[in-house]
């Protein structure tokens, strides 16, 4: 009899070491703009977290200093058992809730594509090179910045030409002063039709200035510091899609002539040390970012 309380204590140990690290894990990954939970959220979170330990602790003194008999290891073994599986049904739950919201989110993206034969796919496209550079910056760039949030980001950066008139979207030629005030609104749009969902508020600033300038010539005028890193990483993104996609008015420009551009505009519109970061990236890689069906 003792062997097999023991036992079960031993597994309710193991099981309750392997929930700790998944719930670590769990709170880790709930940073990002489809989990993230306000401030009583995360106390919520910690306190969880903490008795979860405090349980650890008590199975351990237990085993080595108690007396328990079957019923005891029975309860021992059976509450790590119902804690795995709350956490698994929990980690399940927020798994769905993102890829509804990336679904919605791709739908959204496809909509604004529809109304411009110019947008089919950059929006997709941005979102690849910028995750490709993301991928490149260093550990200290990446500091605060979630790769989710960013990520969906810039998958949104124009979901604000939702707003712009098709006959200025599909104008062949170049724009007028009075279109092109119309088209630079676009970002702003983009804010307005995000901010009531409070969960992404924290990317609200990085679309909004995804075209602003690092000598303030931008959109907006936004410039240096101010504007914030993650809309400069967009910003790089945006360009490189910007100049390799055709459009109505334009042949697209080799990965060559592309980077050549972005050398020249480095320090004055894009942040000097991103293009850098950019260049290192393998020609491959970026080749890899492009969505199927867009022409470059």
């Amino acid at each position: 009899m003792p062997v097999i309380v023991y036992g079960m204590i031993i597994c309710g140990i193991i099981i309750m070491i392997t929930n700790i690290i998944r719930f670590f894990h769990f709170i880790r990954g709930s940073q990002d703009v489809f989990s993230a939970g306000n401030s009583r959220d995360n106390i919520w979170e910690n306190i969880a977290f903490a008795l979860l330990i405090f349980f650890l602790v008590g199975y351990i003194l237990i085993a080595l200093m108690g007396k328990p008999d079957l019923m005891v290891g029975g309860v021992l073994f059976g509450g790590s058992i119902f804690v795995a599986i709350v956490l698994t049904l929990m980690i399940r739950l927020i798994v769905t809730v993102k890829k509804n919201a990336i679904d919605i989110a791709n739908t959204i993206i496809g909509v604004v594509d529809a109304r411009d034969p110019n947008l089919r796919g950059h929006s997709r496209y941005v979102q690849n090179v910028t995750m490709a550079l993301y991928d490149q910056l260093d550990a200290a760039d990446k500091e605060g910045l979630n790769r989710v949030s960013l990520e969906f980001g810039a998958l949104m950066h124009d979901v604000g030409k939702l707003g712009i008139p098709e006959e200025i979207l599909n104008k062949p030629g170049p724009l007028t002063k009075d279109e092109w005030l119309i088209m630079r609104n676009h970002p702003k749009l983009s804010r307005q039709i995000l901010e009531p969902l409070i969960s992404l508020r924290e990317i609200l600033p990085w679309i909004e200035y995804h075209h602003e300038r690092i000598n303030g010539e931008g959109y907006y005028g936004v410039k240096g510091e101010d504007i914030p890193f993650a809309a400069k990483v967009i910003a790089v993104a945006d360009t490189y899609s910007a100049i390799t996609m055709r459009r109505s008015y334009k042949a697209p420009k080799t990965h060559e002539e592309a980077i050549e551009i972005m050398k020249k505009v480095a320090g004055t519109q894009l942040d000097e040390k991103l293009v850098e970061v950019f260049l290192e990236i393998p020609r491959e890689k970026l080749q890899a970012c492009v969505p199927e069906g867009v022409e470059v």
